[in-house]
């Protein structure tokens, strides 16, 4: 090491020389000295053969926290679906409803276009079955998944047991005691001098067996009668033309116009044809017409 030194000296001696500086030799006490002063710092390991000089360590970044995650905010809170019919309403609508619970035989009863205890129940049945809220009201919900599962009701089976507004009547019907009876409404009305008194939903007879169409009149009453061809009940019967009567029928009260008659006019509302079967009088004319 020493060596190192001193060759190191006079190299830079020489240098010196060379370029023509000027060089003090004494130091501020008037001692000779080197005329370069190199100092060396090592620590005692460094002389130690094979010594490796140790490398600082990394000083550790010190870790931060992590941010805390934002809070959600709660979900607002789903309004209820709107109601759009329940119990006391009624109308055409409340008929689509009781068809259509009709097609999935959760009703049996009606369409009556009232919004009945048994319509509510069948609501409430409907709504259950399927995992909705079981209030027997139908909502926007109840409905639109009624309908996915059923068809649009006919005419007739909307007012499958009765219940449709009247056809206009016939002008044979304006004048004197008429039995006025629309095939295309499937109503008969009891008119006195072209003033409605009442009015009953009627079927008529199937394809085979049909109801004549025409002006008659009333040529036979027979309060308690029954079929001598069908042995079938015919109670409140007015004959009109041959075997063919108005009277009622406890099947169409039943089945509606899920059935059909052998050609008599039949009406479904016993207390009503009671109330015309009281007025009419035989020779009273009877118009049947589309």
């Amino acid at each position: 090491m020493r060596k190192v030194v001193s060759f190191a000296v006079s190299v830079v001696l020489a240098a010196l020389a060379v370029a023509g500086c000027t060089v003090r030799t004494t130091d501020a006490d008037g001692g000779a000295r080197s005329p370069v002063h190199i100092q060396v710092s090592h620590s005692p390991a460094d002389d130690k053969p094979g010594a490796a000089k140790a490398t600082p360590a990394p000083t550790p970044t010190p870790r931060r926290a992590p941010a805390p995650a934002p809070k959600k905010a709660a979900p607002a809170p789903v309004p209820p679906a709107a109601v759009l019919w329940s119990r006391g309403n009624s109308g055409r609508d409340v008929r689509e409803l009781q068809a259509r619970l009709r097609q999935v035989a959760w009703l049996f009863d009606g369409p009556t276009g009232s919004y009945d205890d048994l319509t509510e129940s069948a609501v409430k049945g409907f709504q259950g079955k399927r995992g909705l809220p079981p209030t027997g009201r139908t909502d926007t919900v109840t409905w639109q998944r009624l309908l996915r599962m059923t068809r649009e009701p006919g005419q007739w089976e909307l007012y499958l047991m009765g219940g449709q507004p009247a056809a206009y009547p016939d002008p044979r019907c304006l004048r004197g005691r008429v039995l006025c009876i629309s095939k295309t409404s499937r109503t008969l009305r009891w008119m006195v001098d072209g003033r409605t008194l009442s009015t009953v939903s009627v079927r008529f007879g199937s394809q085979y067996t049909p109801t004549r169409e025409g002006v008659f009149s009333v040529y036979w009453k027979s309060r308690h009668h029954v079929s001598t061809l069908y042995h079938s009940p015919m109670p409140y019967a007015m004959f009109f033309s041959g075997g063919q009567a108005v009277h009622f029928s406890a099947d169409f009260a039943a089945r509606g116009y899920g059935g059909g008659s052998h050609g008599c006019v039949n009406v479904r509302d016993e207390t009503a044809i009671a109330a015309i079967f009281a007025e009419v009088s035989n020779g009273d004319k009877v118009v049947i017409y589309w």
